[in-house]
């Protein structure tokens, strides 16, 4: 027994020792034919690149480091990976929209495409990726996004959560679960015609997986995951994300099973309905994208894209107001002086309070939930500030430097509302302001998440004053976030006491 445990110790190191050479013989060629004339950068290391100056906890922090001495246009070489990294209002805004073609491609990423499939919305390309979006934007407008016509269905979900807040009774509890669920069933009364409550056994455990996912997904062992393809595959770091994703597309693919079953074109309840109904439309084509893969993959991205965001903001929100009580105050008055009592929030509240509006805006900034972007490609050779990024290198729009950039706000590391306002204490728009990202690939659900944060955030205000729990002083309330793919809070408990 001894001898066999040696030999196959022997040999899984000999596995290991040609895959680390296959691997460095593979970065030392690359490196050399295509980092000429590219952005400068730190010089890499072999094997690993520049992975040793990466906190890969925490890589928003490096890049931002590295930003400062790099510049707004530099490479990265996350191990054999070459990545193009765009930092800066300036730097970002001149590649995402002046040259929104030469920077529109989805990059390939081996943990995005185990979740995607290639299918879809968010990770695709080509006329795979326009027809999907572009069905899906009609779509979306169809079932009211962007139109006062969604506002009640938002306003009727704000009531149970408003309800499930006061179950507590003013005692602390953590608002996690709850606020996921309630941002969630928005979306899900657009893509399944109908809602969950709040204790569907399924429905929790889909919201679990998504945050599961999101969380997973930033962590450094999936990114070396990205990184070493192959050896993150011997090593399974990508099973948990990927035994979630098939949960999920099952239930989806369930979903459209009994959707199927019981279509009727003259009853089109939601997005999955107007999806075979598009399907019936194109059955005579030869070639069609609305197969029955597109459309679970296109639910995947919707469900996950517009849960996790949303709810995650609104998180901060509670967090943030509890550690600034004036601040909550400010817009607690402007909620009485603006709403009549008794009456629910509407969109159209929002012109008239600008001081919400400009906290709610300084909270996605402050927040900065997708530091790194999802990441892009160059579609052609692209010559950018004197250098050449070659056709189809990964470029990170580095969100964090833009949300952050000092050129831009007074204040960037501080949670500061007059980011959004003038010396009138008017609202003012702000170009750096990019949480949704911009161009070609801006998150096609921005003017939903709009009317979501706006009746969400005040509709909560309206109703309860959010402090911290007996024995916790705001002090130490810790405003950084934790570890993933999306910044979260650090979990906390909050007690809200109704505003009669």
């Amino acid at each position: 027994m001894a001898i066999v445990a040696y030999f196959l110790t022997s040999v899984d190191l000999l596995l290991y020792f040609s895959i680390g050479i296959a691997l460095f013989i593979y970065w030392m060629t690359r490196s050399k034919k295509s980092t000429q004339n590219m952005p400068p950068g730190p010089t890499p290391l072999p094997f690993i690149g520049n992975l040793n100056l990466m906190d890969l906890k925490k890589p928003y922090q490096s890049l931002m480091e590295l930003s400062e001495k790099y510049g707004e246009v530099f490479t990265l070489h996350f191990g054999p990976k070459i990545v193009v990294v765009l930092a800066g209002y300036k730097a970002v805004k001149e590649a995402l929209v002046t040259r929104a073609d030469d920077f529109g491609e989805r990059a390939s990423s081996p943990i995005f495409d185990i979740i995607s499939n290639e299918r879809g919305i968010i990770f695709t390309n080509g006329e795979l990726w326009k027809s999907m979006r572009r069905f899906t934007l009609s779509t979306l407008r169809d079932f009211g996004m962007g139109k006062k016509s969604l506002e009640a269905k938002i306003q009727d979900e704000l009531i149970s959560l408003i309800e499930s807040f006061k179950s507590h009774d003013g005692k602390p509890f953590n608002t996690h679960l709850l606020i996921n669920s309630g941002v969630s069933n928005v979306i899900c009364s657009i893509i399944f015609g109908k809602r969950f409550e709040y204790d569907d056994p399924t429905f929790e455990k889909l919201i679990r997986m998504l945050d599961e996912n999101a969380k997973l997904i930033g962590t450094p062992k999936v990114m070396l995951f990205n990184f070493y393809p192959l050896i993150g595959s011997l090593l399974g770091l990508q099973n948990k994300i990927k035994r979630n994703v098939q949960d999920i597309t099952s239930f989806i693919a369930k979903s459209m099973k009994k959707r199927k079953l019981e279509f009727d074109a003259n009853d089109i309840t939601g997005y999955i309905d107007a999806y075979l109904m598009k399907q019936e439309q194109e059955s005579t084509k030869s070639e069609t994208y609305f197969d029955d893969d597109n459309l679970i993959y296109s639910v995947l991205d919707l469900f996950a894209a517009g849960t996790e965001t949303t709810s995650t903001t609104i998180r901060w929100g509670i967090l943030l107001m509890m550690k600034y009580p004036e601040i909550q105050k400010k817009v607690q008055d402007e909620i009485k002086t603006h709403i009549k009592s008794g009456q629910m929030p509407t969109v159209e509240d929002r012109k008239n309070m600008p001081y919400t509006d400009a906290v709610i805006h300084e909270i996605q900034r402050f927040a900065n939930i997708i530091p790194l972007n999802l990441p892009r490609a160059t579609a052609t050779d692209v010559y950018l500030r004197g250098y050449c990024i070659p056709k189809g290198t990964e470029v990170i729009p580095f969100l964090t430097s833009v949300l952050y950039d000092k050129t831009q706000w007074k204040t960037p590391y501080d949670f500061n509302p007059n980011h959004f306002l003038d010396e009138n204490g008017k609202f003012v728009k702000h170009d750096a302001f990019m949480p949704f990202s911009a161009g070609r690939r801006v998150c096609a659900g921005e003017s939903l998440a709009k009317m979501e944060l706006f009746l969400f955030f005040t509709g909560l205000l309206q109703a309860f004053t959010f402090y911290t729990p007996p024995g916790v002083s705001r002090e130490d309330l810790n405003l950084k976030p934790g570890i993933g793919f999306t910044l979260v809070p650090t979990p906390y408990m909050t007690c809200a006491r109704q505003n009669f």
